[in-house]
């Protein structure tokens, strides 16, 4: 979540009206709108082993780019009591990694599972068991679902499923000290629908069977649950009702609330509400429990109490007019104000110059507004997370094992929930003193007197948004928190931080490129700002010397699309959610605001989390930008004309912005050939600049949300798009394709899991290659999406949200949301479409080198610092796997010869230079390191497979 309130804009400049035309076009798809069982679901994990035994592209090396500096949202930590050095971290959507050395590094240990997206952890120290619960338990807008149970007890070499699939999100996972096949889980269940798969499970043989033993109803999950460590039958669990739409988002009800059990688990009272103390309306969100080991007796729990705040008495008009009471007036009060108490409202709220009070008092008195629509000018999305009046954070003590809670504070605790307590709910109470509690929200904050009064000990290198904290039970002051931004590491009660960011985790929305030299990445992320960086960049921590990071910062907020002027590589346009988006440069710094506004007493326009802009590619002073309309500007974004009708199906009722458009497209081909696609299932199309609209197939779409459109860079006519149907409980791959614009449409989704996809991307060399990005890997398609083919070399299964293919490079830039930046080199994958079955085994390139007499010797000078050692990268296809031989031949001396096994498809081996047998033996006298290298010149390059072979060219450049 981001702290960034609205800004203010300028005018909009008018534009000619539109018409629009609605066509229901003949699709070749039959479509009906249904949830993915859980069995196909699960039959994922086989399909997707077997495609990428079949893949001919498996192999293609991915190499991370980072960045890993502002790292990603944390869920859960387990921390070894033995020793705190020794801990794992659960990632919302990057996966499961361990650290033995206290942060330094890391090593992840769930790649190669189905599902990325966790919930919570639990560890058995003493049998070295480690149980993961899959599907984030923050329910936010980028949760992914999971799939249950893991459990691993070799450290997470291998892991076992333990079933409860369809519970798709786990609130919390506890082990009963003492009988390690005894296991507890609180399942929050489904995102966005009912379901019974939803509370209290136990297990009384180590996960491999599981009774529900506590649920209240198909809306109500379990988010937490603490045991009683001196008497494990002792238990107490938090339930919260929520449900979630993509246009509204209720995290509160009568089914929120507290209950205890007194026999292991399998019966439940609800200890909350009534004479208890403790809150039961319908405003009783998310709730997280903290017992206080020392005595049981006494727990903690911290509400997102969503009810309203009494109003509160206004000030006189004198000190200052506010929008509660601008909001309050009538016409004829309203222009009675003064003229200068109202300028000055006008001033310091950001209106813009043209609306002084001599003109807001004209438009008020003709009746084109109302007082009212002067108060709420400003009202988006984002404004609504902060300024809804709800009660927020509460902290409520129990010292008689939940029989009865008081609130341990008389005012209210501001500025850690707001509106979003969804994304919180933790508390902590420090097992060395029971009046030393810690609660999470935006800030980490601390009381030692029962939370009566607090302080903040959020460092001012933490991020914000903290959802997972260890306390050191023997009261040292060491903690380590888990937010958004990573893992933080404090040895003095929060007085200072370390953070702890070597691996990359980044959450990506959005992904981007220059065409500089070399070229730049660039791209939004989720709670951590956009951020632009090398494209050659390699992991290392020699930037702490130089005190300056290769990747930058272009803001914060939660960063969203970028676009990215190519005339000079420096001008970007970007912001973020909800549709506030800058003009920057980068080089000054510079940036302007240029999200268009509406007009006084016209309707606030719409705008997506992620709100599209597209900077056209035929004049790249034009730039699209897409709330509920299209907006266009000609002037780099100093003004936008008058925008288009309402492109979706229209508002609806809610409390999440809905009824957005979420992508536009410009044809490559052709100026003024649009598409844009909505999160209620419209795609529309426009072959005269957005003057007129065909909407396009609404059988097909249906109300799915629309992830991604990619008109073809080789037949005007030739239009990819996908669907994204998770928010439904269709986790169907939506993958089409239209020849003529869109009025015939056919599948090419069928070869891919049940896995949502988020984008698909054309290559720009050859039509044949298209690339798919899902919830949980990338796939690539060599002859025009009839077969899918894994990618999978280095590329875990993480969630793909961007992906795009640079057109001089030939490289594809991975945007994945929890494992930062992938690029592979695709020059390969181009090649496969020409090799067809002509030819069984073929070298498709080898780079060329140039020779250094420093080959073999030490870097730096010195023996410490280990040896410079080429490497000559040789992609070779192969038909058919089988054991082969590669050798270095000059003219007819073979210079190096070794034997390797080839697998269907491509093959990527590295070369070291060197020479081997009788050629490493000629007198020449070895480097340093022992070895003899290839001098300059030519050699050829064999490979011989089963009998085949196949020959090229190695340059040794002088």
């Amino acid at each position: 979540m981001s702290k960034f309130l609205p800004v203010p804009n300028r005018k909009m400049k008018s534009m000619r009206p539109i018409a629009l035309l609605i066509f229901c076009t003949l699709s070749i798809h039959s479509f009906a709108q249904q949830a993915t069982s859980v069995t196909d679901r699960m039959n994922n994990k086989t399909l997707k082993k077997e495609m990428l035994t079949r893949s001919l592209l498996k192999d293609i090396p991915f190499r991370n780019v980072g960045p890993t500096i502002m790292s990603g949202r944390v869920t859960d930590l387990a921390v070894d009591p033995k020793d705190p050095s020794h801990f794992y971290v659960a990632y919302a959507s990057g996966g499961f990694w361990e650290t033995k050395n206290g942060g330094v590094s890391y090593e992840p240990l769930f790649d190669d599972q189905m599902v990325m997206s966790i919930g919570d952890i639990a560890v058995n120290w003493k049998t070295k068991t480690i149980y993961v619960g899959t599907g984030e338990n923050n329910s936010s807008r980028s949760s992914y679902s999971g799939v249950g149970i893991f459990k691993s007890t070799n450290n997470g070499k291998t892991w076992s499923h333990l079933g409860l699939a369809d519970t798709q999100h786990i609130g919390r996972i506890i082990l009963h000290p003492t009988n390690d096949q005894i296991v507890w889980v609180a399942a929050v269940g489904h995102l966005y629908s009912d379901n019974e798969e939803r509370g209290i499970y136990k297990s009384n043989n180590g996960g491999r069977t599981w009774a529900k033993t506590l649920f209240v109803d198909n809306k109500t999950g379990a988010i937490d649950l603490v045991v009683d460590p001196a008497n494990p039958n002792v238990l107490y669990a938090s339930m919260w009702q929520r449900d979630r739409k993509a246009w509204n988002f209720d995290g509160s009800g009568i089914g929120s609330g507290i209950y205890k059990s007194t026999d292991g688990g399998q019966h439940w009272e609800e200890i909350g509400g009534g004479n208890s103390g403790f809150p039961d309306t319908a405003g009783t969100g998310r709730i997280g429990l903290a017992i206080y080991p020392s005595n049981p007796k006494i727990l903690y729990a911290i509400l997102d109490n969503q009810d309203r705040r009494p109003e509160e008495q206004e000030a006189p008009l004198a000190e200052g007019l506010t929008k509660d009471q601008i909001k309050a007036m009538d016409k004829d009060t309203f222009l009675a104000l003064d003229d200068s108490l109202l300028n000055d409202y006008l001033k310091d709220n950001g209106f813009p110059k043209k609306y002084d009070f001599a003109e807001v008092k004209r438009v008020v008195k003709s009746g084109e507004a109302k007082p009212a629509e002067v108060a709420t000018y400003f009202d988006d999305a984002n404004a609504q997370l902060f300024n809804t009046p709800v009660i927020g954070m509460e902290l409520y003590r129990s010292d008689d094992a939940g029989a009865t809670w008081k609130k341990t504070h008389a005012d209210f605790i501001d500025g850690m929930f707001y509106s979003y307590g969804y994304y919180f709910g933790e508390v902590r109470v420090s097992a060395a003193n029971v009046n030393h509690v810690y609660a999470l929200g935006v800030p980490i904050i601390k009381t030692e007197d029962g939370g009566k009064t607090w302080e903040n000990i959020e460092g001012d290198n933490q991020h914000g948004d903290h959802q997972a904290l260890w306390v050191d039970p023997s009261g040292s002051g060491h903690l380590i928190s888990g937010n958004d931004g990573g893992v933080n590491i404090s040895y003095d009660d929060g007085k200072t931080w370390v953070k702890s960011h070597p691996h990359a985790v980044g959450q990506f929305y959005d992904i981007n490129f220059d065409m500089a030299e070399p070229y730049n990445i660039y791209g939004g992320l989720q709670d951590n700002g956009v951020w632009w960086g090398p494209s050659n960049y390699e992991f290392s921590t020699g930037w702490q010397m130089s005190g300056k990071y290769p990747w930058q910062m272009l803001m914060w907020g939660d960063g969203m699309q970028t676009e990215v002027d190519t005339r000079d590589n420096n001008t970007v346009y970007t912001g973020y959610q909800f549709g506030h988006y800058y003009r920057i440069d980068k080089t000054t710094g510079d940036e302007k605001k240029i999200t268009p506004m509406h007009d006084l007493g016209e309707k606030p326009y719409r705008w997506n989390w992620e709100a599209p802009i597209h900077l056209s590619r035929h004049n790249q002073d034009v730039v699209y930008m897409g709330s509920n309309r299209l907006h266009k500007s000609t002037n780099q974004g100093d003004d936008f004309g008058k925008p288009t009708k309402d492109l979706t199906k229209g508002e609806k009722d809610g409390n999440v912005s809905y009824g957005t458009l979420t992508t536009i497209a410009e044809s490559p081909m052709k100026e003024g050939l649009i598409y844009i696609g909505t999160d209620d299932g419209i795609v529309q199309v426009s072959q005269d600049g957005g003057d007129t609209w065909t909407i396009i197939d609404p059988n097909l779409t249906k109300d799915y949300w629309v992830s991604s459109i990619a008109p073809s860079k080789f037949k005007e006519g030739r239009v990819y798009l996908t669907l994204n149907g998770y928010r439904n409980d269709d986790f169907s791959p939506l993958v089409y394709v239209s020849e003529n614009y869109g009025r015939l449409w056919r599948d090419i989704g069928t070869s891919l899991p049940k896995e949502s996809v988020n984008v698909i991307a054309e290559d720009p060399v050859k039509e044949e290659v298209l690339y798919v990005g899902t919830d949980h890997g990338a796939y690539a398609s060599i002859d025009r999406g009839n077969t899918f083919m894994s990618l999978a070399g280095g590329l875990p299964n993480v969630a793909v949200h961007d992906l795009a293919v640079h057109p001089r490079e030939n490289e594809l830039i991975v945007g994945t949301h929890g494992r930062s930046v992938y690029v592979a080199d695709v020059k390969a994958i181009q090649s496969l479409t020409e090799l067809g079955k002509k030819e069984a085994l073929k070298i498709l390139s080898v780079e060329d080198m140039s020779f250094s007499d420093g080959w073999g010797d030490y870097q730096y000078g010195s023996q410490w610092y280990g040896y410079n050692e080429p490497s000559c990268e040789v992609v070779i296809y192969s038909a058919s796997a089988g054991k082969g031989q590669f050798k270095i031949l000059d003219g007819e001396r073979t210079m190096f010869v070794t034997s390797m096994d080839l697998t269907a498809g491509l093959n990527f081996f590295a070369y070291d230079l060197a020479r081997s047998g009788d050629a490493a033996e000629d007198g020449t006298p070895p480097a340093k390191n022992g070895k003899v290298y290839l001098e300059a010149g030519e050699y050829t390059i064999q490979f011989n497979v089963d009998g085949k072979i196949a020959n090229g060219k190695l340059v040794v450049k002088e």
